[in-house]
């Protein structure tokens, strides 16, 4: 067996109409579909709910379930709120320039662009607390082949040592990847 991709993500929010609203009108993802049960279908248990669906593009579905029966929704407290997110891709650093002043001008705080070497990206919270990244791809040719390259030696000696290994400074540093 061979996954074939993604068939949906799907995550806890608040209310689903807010939510909805949020990544049409601000994301400009389209409103797919809404399911709803008073029933779970996979364990039988009753408990209501409404589940959405919105087209992140190129086939990539994200879905929320509002589910007002349980506890109200919190985080895990013991992972910084940086590390949990969702990353979408936008064309050009221009386009994520344009969704940045979106945002803003709908009251939402963004902090970024932040230059990650390979792409650039913006980092704000959606109306659940979860928290959203949008990222333009800014690599150079080769860029990501060198990443590959040296990935499975990054990992044994991050597996040995838990200290960032440095067969990729030149992604914080400024110097040339080609002399890795």
């Amino acid at each position: 067996m061979k996954t074939t991709g993604i068939h949906h993500v799907a995550y806890r929010c608040k209310n689903a109409k807010q939510t909805m609203e949020f990544y049409r009108d601000l994301l400009n993802m389209e409103f797919m579909l809404a399911i709803a049960e008073n029933e779970v279908p996979s364990t039988k248990e009753p408990d209501p709910y409404m589940h959405i669906f919105m087209d992140a593009g190129r086939n990539n579905v994200l879905a929320f379930f509002e589910i007002p029966n349980s506890p109200e929704m919190g985080r895990d407290n013991n992972t910084p709120e940086w590390v949990q997110h969702i990353a979408f891709q936008v064309e050009s650093v221009d386009e994520l320039l344009e969704a940045k002043q979106k945002l803003e001008d709908a009251g939402v705080d963004v902090l970024g662009p932040t230059d990650h070497t390979i792409f650039k990206s913006i980092y704000f919270f959606d109306p659940n607390g979860h928290r959203i990244e949008l990222a333009a791809n800014t690599g150079k040719p080769g860029m990501l082949a060198e990443l590959k390259r040296v990935s499975v030696d990054m990992l044994d000696e991050w597996d040995r040592t838990k200290k960032a290994p440095q067969h990729a400074a030149w992604l914080h540093d400024g110097s040339d990847f080609t002399k890795s």
